[in-house]
């Protein structure tokens, strides 16, 4: 197996209408980087051939659904975003048991269509699927779930949508695809967020919410993109010393890869990591000032740790949320049960990836003052 892939072939297997022909930089850029630079063991040339083509074969699915559905306006977003690994998760978790909102599930992005009514017999079938996914996730990467844990029915990261563009920094979580990773730091993705809308509108054909909730720190430095399509989107940002979130990044994707590489080159690595995130941080910095300030929220994860109740709190206050009693209880319930919760602990240093603190503030421009 000289090659991992060969791009007409992959298509050609899939026999699947795809829509408009964004997907072939991308697929092209994709492949050629992981056959010369990922350095995949066998069990990860397949890993890497399943993904993109269940990813085409969802985005086929999408395609031939969306297409079916009257334009509708889909409901207004909601945008928690942040460098990873500074309490997106945690905050996104919390927004999560608001009724009021609605986030896809695991399940629902790995086999989303065709639709299925909530706890039916299919719905079930769907979750066990994404169960056997998860299975087989844990056999091959270990101890990931003690860094980012999964469940089929929890709420996840938007990387899993804009896997249908292509256009999503999940595959330089997978694999070295530097060449990939300056294409996608470089490139216009608006046609990420096309598939990303497509993705709730098919989803809120069944159910549609007041309000979607999504997350994905790689959303960073994507304001104009989000806005051209959402232009009623908020957004809440959270921000963390990142010499606390650069390390335990580089230590996570280091995890997943090791799944799937022969070799793993630690401060190549951070650097690469290094470099996305200055760049997607300076982009966002920028694009901040087109916003107006009523749809844009900072939040400093010290203050958020400290009282997350006070702080979703001033969210729905920013934002003119109605936060009901009932919605505070189970927030206080899920903060009690998370702090008494025993955490892995996750051990990592900068040194682990090249880095050092002086030149990880200096890149990313960090300091409290600055927030």
């Amino acid at each position: 197996m000289d090659n991992l892939l060969n791009a007409d072939k992959l298509l050609r297997s899939l026999n699947v209408d795809l829509g408009e022909d964004d997907y072939e930089e991308p697929l092209n850029i994709l492949i050629d980087s992981l056959n010369k630079e990922a350095n995949l063991t066998y069990l990860g040339k397949l890993a890497s051939e399943y993904q993109i083509k269940k990813h085409l074969r969802v985005r086929g699915q999408i395609y031939q659904k969306s297409r079916s559905i009257p334009n509708t306006t889909i409901s207004k977003p909601v945008f928690v975003i942040g460098l990873p690994r500074s309490g997106t998760t945690y905050l996104f978790n919390l927004l999560s048991l608001d009724p009021d909102h609605r986030s896809p599930l695991f399940w629902e992005m790995m086999n989303p269509l065709p639709l299925c009514e909530p706890r039916s017999f299919a719905e079930s079938r769907r979750i066990m699927r994404s169960r056997s996914i998860l299975f087989f996730k844990n056999r091959f990467i270990s101890k990931l779930d003690d860094v980012h844990a999964i469940t089929a029915t929890s709420p996840e990261e938007c990387l899993l949508i804009k896997v249908f563009a292509l256009q999503s920094i999940l595959y330089f979580y997978m694999a070295n695809i530097p060449t990939y990773l300056s294409y996608l730091e470089d490139s216009d993705r608006t046609s990420g967020y096309l598939w990303h809308k497509r993705f709730l509108k098919v989803l809120q054909s069944s159910r549609k919410p007041k309000r979607w909730l999504l997350k994905d720190p790689s959303h960073l430095g994507n304001l104009d993109e989000i806005s051209s399509l959402y232009p009623d989107a908020c957004f809440v940002q959270i921000h963390r010393d990142p010499i606390e979130t650069i390390p335990s990044i580089c230590s996570l994707t280091s995890q997943v890869r090791r799944g799937f590489s022969d070799s793993v080159n630690l401060n190549e690595l951070g650097e690469r990591t290094l470099e996305f995130w200055e760049k997607s941080k300076k982009k966002n910095e920028l694009q901040k000032q087109n916003l107006n300030q009523d749809r844009f929220m900072d939040i400093h994860y010290e203050e958020f740790i400290k009282s997350p109740l006070s702080t979703v709190e001033s969210i729905y206050n920013k934002f003119n949320f109605t936060f009901h009693k009932e919605n505070k209880e189970l927030m206080e319930a899920y903060i009690e049960k998370s702090t008494n919760m025993p955490k892995e602990k996750h051990i990592y240093t900068l040194e682990d990836y090249g880095l050092d603190k002086k030149e990880v503030h200096n890149r990313l421009q960090y300091s409290k003052q600055s927030i």
